[in-house]
């Protein structure tokens, strides 16, 4: 069953972290669980749970975890599914029960059979059950399980199950226990179906009715399952209804502008009409045979028309949608549509390009004339989301004719309107890249056109770091920058597109986020950008046919060396603790000039703590955003430590780490570990969550992660290596 909604999306998410967390131990998670899980059973609460999850949550419940049994207890508490209990989350509930060590609590055991029989309506295939009876009858000497393992019996026991031997044990286990009223209830059961061999005596006294546990439970059940089969029938309905069916309605327009529905005329008993089509099978079946209806310009505005197109092409009838877009074009060009027309017509343009991924030369060649006059407000969605699908042309023409005044109409000194034509530009050049991997030419002209869209949009990212400083806007900017990174992976486009590197400040403001995803993301955009130069470094000057349009003759000098600058200056801050140094070759100090670093210098200084130096503290150990990571690794380094020893440790690092204290920390009969393995061990856990932009440029930087140098004592913290020139 497919997810199709965010709080399914949510919960899958919730559900995974979770998980995870159950994998590790309350020490070493470094943030509690309890609200997470508080989340998920929020949310399940309010929304139930798709099979997938449910499984999955099951199978925690059922296995050893390092969840305490509070969150345990809720989980169960909260398992509502949306469809029907599936037979494999039926046995692995059947198959945790009993006493080991590798079985949940008696306690969890007890509330997944309540669980069971509060869901035993809707279990996908209740036989299961009845396969697990001898399992689950064996299982009745346990007294913490056996009410609620009674009540289960109770409800899968049939005419075959009532054998001797059970009636026999159930006699001797009521005796045992003193008459216990649910061993008496299933007696009861027991002797619906052979009253002739159970006597009056053996049942009477108190007995369990095996009610339903928790009636309002089984109520908000239903409800849940209700809902979730209503929104399942609607989203398949309208499945139908936009994707096989054509629309059966007319979009209306003044005059001669109407978008008409689909209509076939001439139909003949051997011809196949899209009216016909209802289905996926039926279309796929008469695809070569269905005939094209009687005005094409329908295609616009019909899913099911435009895959037909698609999928069997027609240049005449691309002729005459063509046509019809001159007519309803010419109406908006000339002012005779009012603002209503223009947002609907410019609204069916936008899905007609999405569907199509081609913006045709006589839309592109109207927006010319009419961006001119636009006032920015009609059809702004729509253009922002058909515009990105112009074809790769000479940028400077695009942007005079199209872009510009395009910006003209949606900047309007507000971040929002910024961030927008930012997206509209990453997803132009999302486009070209999906245009150059398809095509089997380069063409020439995107070696130019291609860096300067890119310049111009870091120009404008560059902008919106002073104007919206937050790290949603440096998230949208990484974005951008990742996209061209992306044409680096490709070798034939890194062989023919110049890479276009950042500004200097832009480059700085990223790296000083708040945030440990925007650091992460631009290092490994910065290191996508380093391999980009060495190739091209690599390749020689060559005048024959074919030969690669970038080459050692495309960068100069100086803008190799302003590059390898970012790359001296973060590692200098990361992993040299030489923050805000230009000693070293290229350095620049991330632009802070010496001045204010005598400011910060002084100011460090004066704090009346045992703060480090200023060069420290942008280290892998006293970063704002890389510090907790630093620390925690270094919590690993002790506990797999003691994990190893059954000795303890005299003395654990309290953090932030240098090369000094982890000399005391030896002297105190603490970890014994070296600043280079330390440093390497963060690396690894930056890694490990997914933040693999720092690990990445810093080994694809430091001479000394990436050969046998690395085993050498590091005082200086190694050299960097650049590209060369």
């Amino acid at each position: 069953m497919e997810v199709d909604s965010e709080s399914e999306v949510e919960i899958a998410d919730l559900v995974g972290d979770v998980i995870r967390a159950s994998k590790i131990p309350a020490k070493r998670r470094g943030i509690p669980i309890r609200p997470t899980v508080d989340k998920l059973c929020s949310a399940v609460y309010e929304h139930g749970l798709l099979p997938e999850p449910l499984n999955d949550l099951i199978g925690l419940l059922v296995k050893p975890s390092h969840l305490d049994q509070a969150s345990l207890g809720a989980l169960v508490r909260n398992l509502y599914p949306v469809a029907a209990v599936s037979a494999d989350a039926v046995l692995d509930v059947v198959g945790c029960l009993g006493i080991g060590e590798l079985k949940p609590s008696l306690n969890i055991q007890a509330a997944l059979l309540r669980w069971l029989v509060m869901v035993y309506h809707v279990i996908d295939n209740p036989a299961i059950l009845s396969r697990a009876y001898p399992v689950l009858f064996n299982l009745l000497d346990v007294a913490a399980t056996r009410p609620q393992l009674c009540h289960v019996l109770a409800l899968i026991t049939r005419r075959k199950h009532v054998q001797p031997f059970r009636i026999q044990a159930v006699l001797a286990l009521s005796r045992q226990t003193g008459k216990d009223p649910s061993v008496v209830g299933l007696l009861r059961v027991f002797k619906d179906y052979y009253p002739e061999i159970i006597v009056g005596d053996a049942v009477r006294g108190k007995a369990s009715a095996f009610k339903h546990p928790d009636i309002q439970w089984r109520l908000h059940l239903d409800e849940i399952q209700e809902s979730h089969s209503r929104r399942m029938q609607a989203n398949a309905a309208l499945s139908r209804q936009s994707g096989f069916q054509v629309r059966h309605k007319s979009f209306g327009r003044p005059g001669r502008s109407a978008i008409p529905a689909v209509h076939s005329s001439h139909a003949t008993e051997q011809s196949v009409t899209l009216e016909e089509i209802d289905n996926a099978t039926s279309f796929v079946k008469n695809i070569e045979n269905i005939m094209l209806p009687s005005q094409l310009v329908a295609v616009i505005a019909d899913p099911l028309l435009q895959k037909l197109l698609l999928l069997r092409p027609d240049e005449e009838a691309y002729s005459r949608v063509n046509n019809w877009m001159v007519a309803v074009l010419q109406d908006i060009r000339s002012g005779e549509a009012d603002a209503h027309t223009i947002s609907d017509v410019l609204g069916l343009l936008h899905e007609y390009v999405v569907v199509s991924k081609k913006l045709p030369p006589l839309i592109l060649n109207f927006f010319v004339d009419f961006l001119k006059v636009w006032n920015g407000r009609d059809g702004r969605e729509a253009i922002l989301g058909l515009l990105p699908y112009a074809p790769l042309l000479e940028f400077d023409k695009l942007y005079e004719n199209i872009f510009r005044p395009l910006e003209a109409g949606v900047l309007d000194s507000s971040p929002e309107s910024q961030l927008a034509m930012l997206d509209f530009y990453k997803n132009l050049l999302r486009h070209w890249n999906v245009q150059l991997l398809a095509s089997d030419q380069i063409p020439s002209h995107a070696t130019t056109s291609v860096p300067a869209l890119v310049n111009h949009a870091q120009r404008l990212a560059l902008t919106l770091t002073q104007t919206n400083p937050t790290v949603a806007t440096q998230l949208a900017i990484v974005s951008f920058l990742e996209e061209n990174a992306s044409l680096l992976s490709d070798e034939r486009l890194r062989q023919n597109i110049r890479i276009a590197i950042p500004p200097p400040t832009l480059v700085y403001s990223l790296f000083f986020s708040s945030s440990l995803a925007v650091l992460s993301r631009l290092c490994a955009i910065l290191s996508a950008y380093k391999q980009g130069f060495q190739a091209a470094m690599a390749v020689k000057v060559s005048r024959r046919a074919g030969a690669p349009a970038v080459n050692s003759s495309t960068y100069d000098a100086e803008y190799v060396n302003l590059f390898n600058g970012f790359l001296m200056d973060i590692c200098n801050c990361i992993w040299r603790m030489r923050a805000f140094t230009n000693a070293d070759p290229n350095a620049r100090a991330c632009l802070v000039s010496r001045r204010r670093v005598r400011l910060f210098e002084g100011y460090v200084g004066s704090l009346d703590s045992d703060i480090v130096s200023l060069p420290l503290l942008f280290g892998l150990s006293h970063s704002p955003v890389l510090s907790l990571q630093s620390v925690l690794a270094l919590r690993d380094l002790e506990d797999e430590a003691l994990e190893r020893s059954e000795s303890s440790l005299e003395a654990r690092h309290p953090g932030p780490v240098t090369q000094g204290s982890l000399v005391r920390l030896r002297e105190q009969g603490g970890l014994v570990v070296s600043w280079q393995d330390y440093r390497i061990s963060v690396l690894q856990r930056l890694e490990g969550l997914g933040f693999v932009g720092i690990p990445d440029l810093m080994r694809n930087t430091m001479k000394i992660l990436r050969g046998p140098e690395r085993n050498e004592s590091v005082v200086s913290g190694g050299s960097v290596g650049g590209v060369e020139v």
